[in-house]
């Protein structure tokens, strides 16, 4: 069936012009399916190693938090109590209270007496290891020196 266009009215109908009517091949198709599907796979990607980043950063963060509240509580207290081997370094309560800490988080101790000093000075080497979510191992570690007497009475009277 034509289509047809009228002009002015007393003359008759003219035929249209028939258009070509043009549809995707298969091939343009298949290329676009295989470019989107392309572009889905490397997003999904990146996406799980942005994951993966952003889990390591929050818990190197949480680890840095823990090594340095324990080193805050350990400035506090006694030579006596710091040298003693019985001291034993645990995560404080405020990040065990938190459920994503508590079970992946473990703090370790480790002090050494610097030689040639006398044994009043203490090297303190506290040490944070966890699992991310991947289950690789991570730790982070942080030293400090502890004197008897406090580092300042420590060094001054050593002349």
């Amino acid at each position: 069936m034509r289509a047809y266009r009228f002009q002015t009215p007393g003359h008759g109908p003219t035929p249209l012009p028939r258009r070509r009517s043009r549809a995707f091949t298969l091939v343009e198709v298949l290329m676009s399916v295989l470019v989107f599907a392309l572009a889905i796979t490397t997003s999904i990607t990146v996406l799980q190693r942005a994951f993966l980043n952003l889990d390591s950063a929050r818990n190197i963060e949480t680890a840095c938090r823990i090594l340095q509240c324990e080193l805050e509580k350990e400035r506090l207290l006694t030579w006596s109590e710091v040298s003693a081997a019985s001291y034993v370094a645990a995560i404080d309560s405020v990040f065990l209270s938190n459920p994503a800490v508590a079970g992946r988080f473990t703090l370790a101790r480790a002090t050494a007496t610097v030689p040639n000093r006398g044994g009043k000075l203490l090297q303190i080497t506290l040490t944070v290891t966890w699992k991310n979510y991947d289950g690789r191992t991570q730790q982070r570690s942080q030293s400090t020196y502890y004197g008897n007497g406090g580092l300042q009475t420590y060094f001054t009277s050593q002349k």
